[in-house]
Order: C-alpha cells, then sequence, then structure tokens
C-alpha cells in the first residue's frame, strides 16, 4: 500500500470541506438577496422622508429624517392596537393549534405503520395547497349567499355570519388551522419516530398506560420540534396578511386597511405612498417578531439542571 506524502491529508481534508461548504453557496445567496437586501433598504428608506413645496402641487423634495420616522411609529395608536389584535389572536390560536397537532401526531404514532401511513398524506394535504388558494376556498365556503355553512348551521336555528366581527377572528384561525395543524403534526410525528421504541416497551412492561406514556414520555421528548414549531407560528400568525386581505374584499366593514400589522404597512406603502413611514414600520414589526421569538425560545428552551 502506497503511503500518503505529508499533508495530503490535511489537503483532502480541506477539499471536502470546501465542496461540502459549496452547496450552502444558493442558500446563502437566497438569503443575502431576499433578506439582508431587503432589509438594507428599509433601514435606508426608513431615514428618509418626502414633502411636498407649496400647497401640494410641487415636487417633492426627499428629507434626512434620522429617526423620526421611527418615533411617528412608537406613538402609531392604530398601528399598535393592530399589534394587539393579532398578539391577542396568536396567544389563543397558537396553543389551540399545537395541542391538537400534538394529539394527531400521538394518535398517529400510536396507529400501526400501515395506518399511519394512510392517514399523513390527507393530514398533510391541506398544507400543500396554496394559501391563496385555501382562503378562497374557505371565503366561498363562509359565503351566506353560495356557501353551504351558513344554511347548515340555519337548521339548528345558529345565525352564522362568518363576515361579522364576533366571528371574523373565528373564521381566519380555523382557516389558519386548517391549513397549519398537518404541517405541524409531521414534524411532531417524525420527532416521534426518531425516539427508541425500548423505552416505551420499558415503560409497558413497568405497568405505564398509553397516556401515561404519551404525557410523561413521548411529550417531553419531542421538546424541541414543539419549540420550532411554535416558533415558526409566532412569526407567521404576528404577520399574517393574505388571509384578512382578501376576507377584505368581502367584509370591508369588519376588516379594516389597518386590521394587522402587515396591513397598515402595505395600506401606508401602496394606498397613501409613503413608503418611508412603511419601511420604519416594517422594522418595527420585525423587531416586535423577533423579540417574542426570543424571549418564547429562551423561555422554553432551558436545560433542566440536575
Amino acid at each position: 500500500m502506497a503511503a500518503h506524502a505529508p499533508g495530503s491529508s490535511g489537503a483532502w481534508r480541506r477539499t471536502a470541506a470546501l465542496q461540502g461548504a459549496s452547496f450552502t453557496i444558493p442558500f446563502f445567496l437566497g438569503f443575502a438577496l431576499f433578506t439582508v437586501v431587503p432589509i438594507v433598504l428599509a433601514l435606508r428608506e426608513s431615514m428618509f422622508t418626502q414633502k411636498g413645496s407649496g400647497l401640494g402641487f410641487g415636487a417633492k423634495t426627499v428629507e434626512f429624517a434620522g429617526l423620526d420616522n421611527f418615533l411617528h411609529g412608537m406613538g402609531d395608536a392604530k398601528f399598535w392596537s393592530s399589534m394587539g389584535r393579532v398578539g391577542l389572536f396568536a396567544a389563543i390560536s397558537i396553543p389551540l393549534i399545537q395541542v391538537i397537532s400534538i394529539v394527531m401526531a400521538l394518535l398517529v404514532d400510536a396507529a400501526s405503520r400501515r395506518a399511519a401511513a394512510r392517514f399523513r398524506l390527507p393530514l398533510l394535504i391541506p398544507y400543500m395547497i396554496p394559501g391563496i388558494v385555501a382562503t378562497l376556498i374557505w371565503i366561498y365556503l363562509y359565503s351566506p349567499a353560495v356557501g353551504p355553512l351558513t344554511p347548515f348551521f340555519a337548521l339548528f336555528g345558529i345565525d352564522a355570519d362568518f363576515y361579522g366581527g364576533e366571528l371574523i377572528w373565528l373564521s381566519i384561525g380555523n382557516l389558519m388551522a386548517w391549513s397549519g395543524i398537518g404541517f405541524n403534526m409531521l414534524i411532531v410525528y417524525a420527532d416521534l419516530q426518531a425516539v427508541p421504541r425500548e423505552i416505551f416497551e420499558s415503560a409497558r412492561v413497568d405497568g405505564a398506560s398509553e397516556p401515561r406514556i404519551a404525557w410523561s414520555i413521548k411529550v417531553p421528548m419531542i421538546r424541541r420540534s414543539l419549540i420550532l414549531t411554535t416558533v415558526l407560528s409566532i412569526i407567521g400568525t404576528l404577520q399574517i396578511f393574505s388571509d384578512p386581505m382578501l376576507f377584505r374584499s368581502m367584509t370591508p366593514e369588519t376588516i379594516t386597511r389597518d386590521f394587522t400589522p402587515i396591513m397598515a404597512i402595505y395600506d401606508w406603502a401602496f394606498a397613501q405612498g409613503d413608503f418611508n413611514y412603511a419601511a420604519a414600520l416594517s422594522i418595527i414589526l420585525a423587531l416586535v417578531v423577533g423579540a417574542v421569538s426570543a424571549v418564547f425560545y429562551r423561555l422554553t428552551n432551558k436545560t433542566p439542571t440536575s
């Protein structure tokens, strides 16, 4: 066997490492192009403001505003009202969706392999449907004129106005649950499959019931996947836009143009034409979402001390 030349092993390792790192180049290019660059541009735009001359008929001039747009945003009552509205919705909907996802994952995990294979795909289909298409489907189902749900509840004497102020958040929450439960369930189920089966068998030998095994063994061992899905849900819910925006076409008196923070930002940018202030609000929203996600991760990812 021929001996390797001195340093050839180290060169081979460096080559292999570079080849492996090259697979991350598309990700970093996309991250830089679609995340870093927009953030830098938003920061730049938020530092300026446009002012008209005279009575507003003259050309607008761009002036450096410093932190004025951010100070305005921090005191914008409508923007923070929409933030509180979505925050309350997230505090109610995310735990419910997570609980349902966990229960479904535990049921699929407890079933036989053949039964689990039959249920996994149907439960994931709602997530595979594009969000706009799913919203249009449910807008049709909720419609009191052509949808089947309002006449169905009328048979029981229930006047269900899914576009009304009392049920609009329930309608949106049902749509989000329908789309997101399958995705969360699949992640939790995959984590459950990675747990050694011997642990469960030992617990059964010791006399533990299936609910006890699920609560005391399975759920604690999938904590990281639960944290991941919850953080993703927090980020997605606080930035909700397409669902209420499409619902607004059906019920503009219930869903106002600043119903959610993203809708307020969209209105400032494309309806009122103030891109600078909209950029500042987007930075504020990003900081809030990042802070909430970081606090949740910090509180739930603590390793227990012995």
